[in-house]
């Protein structure tokens, strides 16, 4: 027993002492209440650690310095991942890293099925907003511009505001809607800073304005 709990269980027998046997149900509450809370959160350590072992070997698997991830590793550690800590953060980002090793083997369907389920239910809205974009890259591929614009529609948050609109501008121009597509562009300029906005951003609206001369 470490030395908090020997604290704690001679707080628990002092209060036990004054307040005698009458409260007998609610001292047998307090020890369940007191080392069920230590137990739990000891289990949560161990879990999130566990976790961030899988997922540290997840990075090494997929940024080796040859730059070919072990795609074979990969799936085994993002499955583990999946299966032992499904429904957190560190899964979901194994579903991303997943999704990623299909679209790098032509498996589109495969790497939408993934981004999907982080979609459907993000960890958080970092998560969410990443797995919402990259489905939409995936659709487009697949020559589903209309659904993945779709998948676009509503409210971002600023810190994704530019990356979104510029995907939703590169949908537009596949759709052959250009004035559309460079009004998308010119929101994703606007979200952006003056230096960050130079480069292909500004190309591809040069592009389009080339494309109305």
């Amino acid at each position: 027993m470490s030395s908090t709990e020997d604290e704690q269980m001679g707080e628990l027998k002092d209060w036990w002492q004054r307040n005698g046997k009458p409260l007998v149900t609610g001292g047998l509450l307090a020890l369940v209440v007191v080392f069920g809370w230590q137990a739990w959160t000891r289990y949560q350590s161990n879990q999130s650690q566990s976790a961030s072992n899988l997922y540290q070997q997840l990075l090494e698997a997929s940024l080796t310095p040859t730059g070919k991830p072990d795609t074979a590793q990969v799936a085994d550690l993002a499955g583990k991942l999946k299966n032992e800590f499904g429904g957190t953060a560190y899964a979901q980002y194994a579903s991303l890293f997943l999704a990623k090793a299909a679209v790098d083997t032509g498996k589109l369907d495969d790497a939408a099925a993934e981004l999907k389920t982080v979609v459907d239910k993000p960890a958080d809205t970092t998560l969410g907003e990443i797995a919402r974009q990259r489905l939409a890259q995936v659709m487009a591929a697949q020559n589903k511009a209309e659904d993945a614009l779709k998948l676009l529609d509503g409210d971002a948050d600023k810190a994704f505001l530019a990356a979104r609109e510029e995907l939703k501008g590169d949908l537009l121009v596949q759709l052959g809607r250009s004035d559309d597509a460079y009004a998308a562009y010119q929101k994703a300029k606007a979200a952006l800073s003056d230096e960050a906005a130079v480069g292909g951003l500004q190309i591809k609206l040069d592009d389009l304005a080339k494309g109305d001369a």
